[in-house]
């Protein structure tokens, strides 16, 4: 075993600045509810270029909501990527949809547009464009199919905090450009900026943001203009003073809180710098690994992307046979070099649940199988030194030997 320091496949960055807002935070009069929520809204949404950002507890929150928002329900279904954590199919089953899956394009590992068409049926009224290790999917392409056809695009933008492509010349930031009715973040700590756990919902319709607003915080209105009253049958209950409030429809408790807030900001303040470290230790992984013919590096979907892209992860393809090792042997072998790595993902409709309540079995995405059997994410994270990359280069490298 190695006996230079572990490096995982992610990790927070906490800085002093980051340390010093949160203890601003907690010696503040808020600690939830409060003005740094409305601060972190509007810093973000400024910062992807949408008109509404509505935070909440945790992604999975914010897919939930964006259904709800949307109104998904029974009969509908809703497709996504099968290389995704399993909250971007879940949300679709929380709400009684019949979640699906489109198969993955094998240059970029994100949901295929070209199979979004083919297999199109009149049920799908949502797809989930899950923008996997932080590449987006092809959003135009996408939006044209789903759009025509009547059905609500929702980004799935978890990986992609700080990131965009660039399309004729003009740079968009997911979240910020014209081709999703709703974008989610998630700030989960691996993740490029984080809120210890948190999510936000992007939009530019004014509907959406409303109903997302009402439905994180039980469904609740204080809006004297959506009083519907407690019914004729209580008119000794009807005054409506400075404490009033009517649930008007089934919500949850999803808020955030300042805290979290506090550091969101903080984060975001430096989150340029953040990712851009991030788009450097890959060029030095993409430069290093070249050569190797066991290795097959990420691509985008664009060569000017790579301008843009905030890389989550650095997954790559690795081609267990002609090493001739198992996946368990190569991330023992690495992490006997005190290197981390982490296979990421499992095909979702493979699950038990999937299985087992839709009917789905092997075979129904070929080229998101094939990627899983192959694949393997790599340390990424801003804080690695250039020698940690270097060290990663190294037991990767002698990984034939």
């Amino acid at each position: 075993m190695s006996q230079e320091p572990f490096i995982p496949y992610g990790k927070q960055n906490i800085s002093d600045d980051d340390i010093a807002a949160v203890v601003s935070a907690l010696k503040s009069d808020y600690l939830t509810c409060g003005p740094r929520v409305d601060e972190f809204e509007n810093k973000f949404a400024q910062f992807v270029g949408a008109k509404h950002a509505i935070v909440v507890c945790n992604a999975t929150a914010a897919l939930d909501l964006t259904m709800r928002a949307a109104g998904l329900g029974p009969g509908d279904r809703v497709i996504t990527s099968p290389n995704t954590f399993l909250s971007s199919a879940n949300c679709a089953a929380f709400v009684g949809a019949t979640p699906d899956f489109c198969d993955i394009d094998p240059a970029t590992y994100n949901l295929c547009a070209d199979s979004l068409e083919k297999m199109w049926t009149d049920d799908i009224k949502a797809v989930v464009a899950v923008s996997f290790a932080g590449q987006s999917c092809d959003m135009p392409r996408i939006h044209e199919i789903a759009n025509s056809r009547g059905a609500v695009v929702i980004e799935d933008a978890s990986h992609g905090t700080g990131g965009g492509f660039e399309i004729d010349g003009t740079a968009y930031k997911q979240g910020g450009h014209p081709w999703a009715d709703m974008t989610v973040f998630s700030f989960h700590p691996v993740k490029t900026l984080t809120t210890g756990e948190g999510g936000i919902v992007i939009t530019d319709n004014d509907q959406y943001a409303k109903s997302l607003r009402q439905l994180r915080t039980h469904g609740m209105t204080r809006d004297a203009e959506e009083f519907q009253g407690l019914g004729s049958d209580a008119p000794a209950l009807a005054e409506k003073g400075p404490w009033y409030y009517e649930m008007t429809e089934l919500g949850h408790n999803f808020r955030i809180t300042d805290i979290q807030c506090a550091l969101g900001l903080s984060q975001l303040a430096r989150l340029d710098q953040i990712t851009q470290r991030r788009r450097d230790i890959v060029a030095k992984y993409n430069a290093a690994f070249a050569g190797l013919d066991f290795l097959e590096t990420p691509k985008t979907l664009r060569p000017q992307d790579a301008n843009h892209v905030s890389w989550h992860l650095y997954s790559v393809q690795i081609d267990f046979e002609k090493l001739s090792k198992s996946r368990t042997a190569v991330m023992g072998e690495l992490r006997g070099k005190n290197v981390g790595s982490q296979v990421l993902y499992i095909p979702v409709y493979l699950q038990p649940y999937y299985r087992n309540t839709y009917g789905y079995a092997a075979g129904k995405c070929p080229n998101s199988e094939t990627y899983y059997s192959k694949a393997l994410s790599l340390p990424l994270f801003p804080s690695m030194t250039d020698a940690d990359v270097q060290r990663v280069i190294e037991a990767v490298k002698n990984l034939n030997q």
